[in-house]
């Protein structure tokens, strides 16, 4: 039986007693965490929910998360992972597309989850800080459903550049097997290991790396349910924290405070991934904090995993080396029939146990994404003498704005749906913190008007918080090749958005 609830049921087995998960002053122990999940299991079971239903969890970092994911994995349900921040059409086209049966989601984010639940016909469930007791009344569902290796266990929502968001099924072995060899080859974790949980669990970086990385190892997995750089030093004194993973972003913040604020000396190695941390980040984020960053690489597909810098083979600005179990290639041409030689740029592919089974009901998605076994990941890369990895640019038109993914092709379709728009290309400018900020270039039709801010809003009101343009500008037009196909990399960025990015006007927004 592969089940990946099974991580869970069998630490509560060897660490009954050990903390599993704390948020400030609430800690539920591994016994504690593995009955709340058997009773979530049984709830779910008493809404008619069966092994291989889909169930949306809408939740922040809380230890409600992990109750109700592990609860939904042992009733033999695949979980949907959804942001908080998302809008009602957003909810909608999740459920709706994954078939789930249910959304249980955060009181804050109750609304949008209910209105996106209606449209998709699905009902939704508020989930706040009472539900931990509440939980306690219900009754346990008393084994751990048997899944096969090949059942999936999470759909990750992911779109590149092709429109609305594509599920992306992860098997049970995909998220185990990634999950333990991040867990022991990757950081060695153990049941003295305290490991940050800042990052979002509704992301495959935070659950793979973070939660189930540290069920499996028996370690306590320290929340935040909102990142500051201030709150997460505290948090790394306060409990000892001995593995931070976050993205870049987080380092930049957590390096601009000052060092003396907090003991960190527990440290013993970071993570970052989500996006390319810069080389004199990681220099002076080691130096200050006397520890290590180990960075890494993957994708939703890949569960996320692929790549990685170990603690006695690592290079500075390198994604590292392949994880175990796990093939690259660098290929060039559209079929990928050929290889790219010595020092040579070509598109990443991947093949191993960390790579889904496929999307959602999209035969030819995954056909297009996944040719002889390889996943082709749209990112270009090069590889040394030694064998390390280094990303050079993204082939998709993905934005990665503080390591959350934005992809254009979405949020263009939400600027059209404006009736003065004629026009709207949404590219990446460049940020010094975030990375990348979301700009809209926009064409208006003749003779209609509307203010930046009002397109902005337009947006704002219809994606999560984090999805929608900072910069809006209005152009006469938009630069286009010779079949009509707008020209993104030949876009120019005002001078006053420009400035404001600390970047020169650069054309398509890229440096």
């Amino acid at each position: 039986m592969t089940n990946l609830a099974l991580d869970l049921h069998e630490a509560a087995q060897m660490y009954p007693d050990r903390p599993a998960v704390r948020l400030d002053d609430t800690i539920l122990s591994y016994a504690q965490l593995d009955d709340l999940s058997a009773r979530a299991a049984g709830w779910l079971r008493s809404r008619g929910l069966e092994p291989g239903s889909a169930v949306g969890i809408m939740l922040p970092n809380v230890p409600q998360f992990p109750v109700f994911y592990y609860g939904a994995l042992r009733a033999g349900c695949a979980i949907v992972p959804m942001n908080p921040l998302l809008k009602a059409r957003e909810v909608a086209h999740y459920l709706g597309d994954s078939g789930a049966g249910l959304v249980l989601a955060w009181e804050t984010a109750a609304a949008e989850a209910a209105a996106g639940a209606a449209t998709a016909a699905v009902p939704a469930v508020s989930v706040g800080a009472a539900t931990l007791d509440e939980i306690g009344g219900w009754e346990p569902a008393p084994d751990v459903a048997p899944r096969a290796d090949d059942d999936t266990a999470v759909i990750l929502y992911t779109s590149g550049t092709t429109g609305t968001p594509k599920g992306a099924e992860l098997t049970h072995a995909n998220m185990r097997r990634n999950a333990l060899v991040t867990a022991t080859s990757l950081l060695s974790l153990g049941p003295d290991d305290v490991v940050m949980g800042c990052l979002p669990l509704f992301h495959s970086f935070g659950q793979t790396c973070g939660l189930n990385a540290a069920m499996l190892s028996g370690a306590c997995l320290t929340l935040i349910s909102r990142f500051s750089p201030a709150a997460a030093l505290r948090v790394i004194e306060r409990d000892r924290v001995t593995v931070f993973e976050g993205v870049p972003t987080m380092y930049v913040g957590m390096l601009g405070e000052s060092a003396v604020i907090a003991d960190t000396s527990s440290l013993r190695v970071c993570v970052s991934g989500g996006a390319a941390l810069p080389v004199e980040v990681l220099n002076g984020f080691e130096k200050t904090f006397a520890t290590v960053i180990l960075e890494g690489y993957g994708l939703s597909e890949t569960s996320p995993v692929a790549t990685f810098n170990r603690y006695d083979r690592r290079k500075a600005g390198s994604i590292g080396l392949p994880i175990s179990g796990v093939e690259l290639r660098l290929v060039r041409g559209e079929d990928g029939d050929e290889l790219a030689g010595p020092g040579e740029v070509g598109e990443i592919a991947i093949r191993g146990h960390n790579v889904m089974k496929g999307y959602r009901n999209r035969p030819e998605a995954t056909a297009a994404a996944i040719r002889g076994g390889w996943f082709r990941t749209g990112d270009l890369a090069r590889a040394d003498e030694d064998g390390f990895y280094y990303i050079v640019d993204r082939k998709k038109d993905m934005i990665i704005r503080g390591g959350y993914n934005v992809y254009p092709r979405e949020i263009e379709e939400v600027i059209y749906e404006h009736p003065a728009v004629l026009e709207a290309a949404v590219i990446g400018v460049p940020h010094p913190s975030l990375g990348e900020e979301v700009g809209a270039a926009i064409t208006l039709r003749p003779g209609q008007a509307a203010t930046t801010g009002e397109l902005r809003d337009w947006v704002k009101q219809r994606v999560a918080a984090y999805k929608y343009p900072r910069h809006v500008w209005l152009t006469d037009g938009l630069p286009k090749g010779p079949t009509g196909k707008i020209l993104k990399r030949e876009i120019v960025i005002p001078a006053d958005i420009a400035g404001t990015s600390g970047v020169t006007g650069t054309a398509g927004g890229r440096p």
